[in-house]
């Protein structure tokens, strides 16, 4: 093996994705340490401040930052530009800027990942049953005049986002109240006075994953399936925000507009605000 005071020549399996040594004249294995590594200014997580929320990833236009198990992640030092820009987005001050030695910000490599993020993969919508009886699409029609105070509002099923099918034909000019899967268990009335006369689908925006697929669904639901209004039922711990930034996303990226309400309630099932947004 060639041997140089200040050179490792070793075998890398590199990302071609993002391609960043490649542009910058030489493959990974023939860079110098000096070459990889520079003392600078990089943003700094504190794990054990960190809720997982989430709000600091869409805070990051690079694209740096993941949750990954629960906690923001730095996925990348050459994403990190060293700014700061997603600090102001951190509710708990997890994120501050430390010095230290770290690859060069690589701005190649954040236009190749940002691009490779944008490009929204297609979707294709299962079908409203594929022979799981747990997904098999049913719509309940309550008789008129019939009301009990414990009744269930509920009128179909599946409810979960990731089960829910935007083209169901029960979402067609319903008014859906989109509900973090807490909310029913903190609000004692959640079906005679947040749920009755809607149709309902339920996502938890710290633990579920595939958020492009959520955005995607609730687009399809305003705009295919005109969904009258949208109604987001939210906790009041900060992670639970993550939906509301889904349905604002989704609504701003659809083509038709429909009123959006926010109502977020306390662990102990109080209303805090209700409005719309």
């Amino acid at each position: 093996m060639l041997k140089h005071p200040d050179v490792n020549i070793k075998l890398f399996f590199v990302n071609v994705t993002y391609g960043t040594f490649q542009e910058r004249g030489a493959p990974y294995f023939c860079r110098t340490k000096k070459e990889q590594k520079m003392k600078r200014t990089i943003i700094k997580i504190d794990e054990e401040l960190c809720n997982g929320c989430g709000q600091c990833v869409t805070g990051c236009h690079e694209g740096a930052l993941q949750i990954i198990d629960g906690k923001a992640k730095l996925v990348n030092e050459v994403f990190c530009d060293g700014l700061g820009a997603c600090i102001g987005d951190c509710p708990t001050g997890a994120l501050t800027l430390e010095d230290r030695e770290a690859e060069a910000f690589d701005e190649a490599a954040v236009e190749a990942h940002v691009s490779v993020k944008k490009k929204a993969p297609e979707v294709h919508f299962a079908p409203i049953h594929q022979g799981c009886p747990g997904s098999m699409a049913r719509s309940f029609e309550k008789p008129a005049g019939v009301v009990a105070p414990s009744a269930s509002e509920l009128q179909q099923w599946p409810v979960q986002l990731h089960l829910v099918s935007p083209t169901a034909p029960y979402f067609n000019g319903s008014d859906l109240l989109l509900a973090a899967d807490c909310t029913a268990f903190a609000v004692g009335d959640f079906h005679s006075n947040y749920l009755r006369g809607k149709k309902l689908a339920i996502a938890c925006p710290k633990l579920d994953h595939g958020r492009e697929i959520y955005i995607n669904k609730l687009i399809s639901l305003i705009d295919d399936n005109k969904i009258n209004t949208l109604t987001v039922m939210i906790m009041e711990v900060p992670c639970c925000s993550g939906l509301l930034q889904i349905a604002k996303e989704a609504s701003a990226s659809a083509i038709r507009k429909v009123p959006v309400k926010l109502i977020q309630v306390s662990v102990q099932g109080q209303v805090l605000r209700e409005e719309w947004i």
